[in-house]
């Protein structure tokens, strides 16, 4: 994949196949490098991993599998889930601009409808109080046209469009829009981009089935904190609280 417009702070290292894109950047070839931000790039991973340990279904050539490394040191530990919200409000961002819908599911899930076009993954290095190097990992479903796996509700922009999507120039797009998130961040910014997350959030509105450790309940999003936890009110009035893993979505006959 070539990218033409990706600016001179931007590195790009490309695979036509790999493990995965997230080992490849914690490897010597993307760390020794000095631009900003280091991209990888794959048209098939061998391993590509989905939350709670699944596996990412991916067609080969047909989707976006991409990552990038770069180093906050500007961030503290315990403000992490900011780079969450900017990586997710930027892909969220670049879908809907093509398909006129796109939200967040809590946490980083970027959801089309109830159906999943998009995962990601970030994991920090710290160095103190502060983050010394964050790495992502992106699976996009772009031009797939079906699903064979397990996964409970994937669907693809070739599925919403009925065509085709230049991938590059999707990939460039989404880079952008971090970069002007995370720039945002860099200076201080935070209350727009807190409230740009909890305006793209999935089920923002009215009460919805969840499962925690004490099983189903109906419930409505209060908020998420700065921290990345998530408040919910249920039916009865009670206000939960959770960190990631510990709340499930659920949908008709599926859980996600």
């Amino acid at each position: 994949m070539q990218l033409s417009d990706l600016p001179a702070h931007w590195a790009h290292l490309h695979w036509d196949e790999t493990d995965s894109t997230m080992c490849r950047l914690r490897a010597p070839e993307a760390a020794a490098r000095s631009e900003e931000f280091v991209l990888a790039t794959a048209d098939y991973q061998l391993a590509g991993r989905g939350q709670r340990g699944t596996h990412w279904e991916a067609e080969r050539g047909k989707n976006l599998l991409f990552g990038f490394r770069f180093s906050p040191r500007f961030l503290r530990a315990d403000g992490q889930f900011r780079l969450s919200e900017a990586l997710a409000l930027a892909v969220a961002d670049a879908v809907r601009s093509l398909t006129g819908e796109a939200a967040v599911k809590w946490p980083n899930d970027i959801y089309c409808g109830d159906r999943k076009v998009c995962g990601m993954l970030l994991e920090h290095d710290l160095a103190g109080a502060h983050i010394a190097t964050t790495l992502t990992g992106v699976g996009l479903n772009v031009n797939q046209q079906r699903f064979t796996g397990d996964a409970p509700n994937p669907v693809s922009l070739r599925q919403i469009l009925g065509h085709d999507t230049d991938r590059a120039t999707l990939l460039t797009d989404v880079l952008r829009r971090f970069e002007q998130n995370y720039r945002r961040l860099q200076a201080g910014e935070t209350a727009d981009l807190d409230r740009r997350y909890a305006a793209s959030l999935y089920r923002r509105e009215g009460l919805h089935p969840y499962r925690d450790s004490e099983g189903d309940f109906m419930a409505a999003i209060e908020g998420v904190a700065p921290d990345g936890r998530l408040s919910l009110r249920d039916a009865q009035g009670r206000v939960r609280i959770y960190a990631f893993k510990e709340v499930a979505y659920l949908f008709p006959d599926r859980r996600a």
